[in-house]
């Protein structure tokens, strides 16, 4: 007997999305055979081994409307010619081939899972027709679906007064991250005798801090700031380094799989968090990298938005920042690098809080929107 069949859908190209690969190892658990969609772009890696199917569309366009056109159109064409008993969309550039191809599909069920507050993203602001556009899709399609879920109460709550429907609320929190060893500094290629200080994450991008804590680290002694990930202002930052001479502070890391990111991560002293309250997005995002920092035993930096700060201040896992300055961020970074007291006992709670905000509790809500499949 064929068990149910579920195909997940985003525009990445699968590598780091961990959300996405969290929900598909627990849909796998729940009795489903899983196809991950993505696509593929010009300089993506080979994707490291999965437990489930996964499939990444070559497409001619990599961004602009003609990327979420023609990745809509292939996605909508791909569904409509398999079998699926379940189709997840995630987020809005996903969810109109989703549903039109439920449609198709008289048995099977779409469920969207909306990352974030999508038409309040950074990149539509300020680009009317391309905002509106979004807006117009949202607007026809959120109404009718019967399955929602989101990543904090903050975005749950403003989806529930737009559309007047329940959006439940699944964190993208880290799993309890126990590894049979851990690496050592040496080992991954690290200084020994410095502060390290790390900014992870698959967004590093516009009103995310980068830019600040570069300057931030500048100046401060046996201070490195590592940049892991990518992001859109990856890119000038390694130009900005290159050229004002900062490589002994500043060193990029490429984005890494899960388990090894963490690995780099465990090394770190201290984690920064700093989205700005720039777009109703940001101003109530709750980054997973966050929970990583938590599960990896490192203390926290973060900006004061809502729902990030108050599991900083719940914790008492590290410091948040009254106003996001460089000047402010440096005083921080010294006085815990000072202060080896405080960074120990920051420690301790991020262990203990760890054990509280991990993903095998969020799967509890997941049991409701995905029933296990006898």
């Amino acid at each position: 007997m064929n068990r149910p069949k579920a195909i997940v859908s985003v525009t990445n190209d699968l590598y780091t999305d961990n959300r996405v690969n969290k929900v598909c190892l627990f849909l796998k658990d729940q009795g489903y055979d899983i196809l991950l969609v993505g696509r593929r772009k010009r300089n993506s890696v080979v994707l490291p081994e999965r437990t489930y199917d996964t499939k990444r569309f070559r497409l001619l366009f990599e961004k602009g409307f003609l990327f979420y056109a023609t990745f809509n159109l292939r996605l909508f064409c791909f569904l409509i010619t398999r079998r699926a008993d379940l189709l997840v969309s995630n987020d809005l550039d996903t969810l109109a081939a989703n549903y039109v191809a439920s449609k198709f599909k008289r048995s099977c069920r779409l469920v969207y899972d909306t990352h974030e507050y999508f038409t309040e993203v950074p990149e539509l602001q300020g680009r009317t027709f391309v905002k509106g556009f979004w807006e117009r899709i949202e607007q026809w399609i959120f109404p009718k679906l019967k399955s929602v879920y989101t990543v904090n109460d903050s975005i749950a709550k403003l989806y529930t007064e737009k559309y007047k429907k329940e959006v439940r609320v699944v964190r993208n929190v880290s799993p309890r991250w126990h590894p049979e060893s851990r690496k050592t500094r040496q080992e991954l290629g690290l200084p020994e005798d410095k502060f390290i200080v790390i900014l992870q994450g698959a967004g590093i991008n516009v009103d995310r801090g980068a830019e600040e804590a570069v300057e931030a680290v500048r100046e401060l002694e046996q201070v490195l700031l590592v940049i892991l990930g990518d992001g859109d202002v990856v890119p000038q930052l390694k130009s900005y380094v290159a050229s004002h001479s900062l490589s002994e502070k500043v060193l990029f890391i490429p984005k890494k799989p899960y388990t090894e990111m963490m690995q780099y991560t465990a090394c770190a002293d201290l984690g920064l968090t700093l989205d700005k309250p720039s777009s109703l997005n940001y101003r109530f995002s709750l980054p997973n990298k966050l929970f990583d920092y938590l599960h990896a035993g490192i203390p926290v930096i973060s900006t004061d938005l809502q729902e990030v700060a108050a599991i900083v201040r719940k914790h008492e896992v590290g410091v948040v920042l009254d106003e996001f300055t460089i000047t402010a961020l440096k005083d921080q970074i010294v006085r815990l690098q000072n202060d080896p007291e405080e960074m120990n006992r920051l420690t301790v709670n991020c262990i203990a809080a760890a054990e509280q905000e991990c993903w095998e509790k969020e799967t509890e809500t997941l049991q409701l929107i995905y029933p296990k499949i006898d």
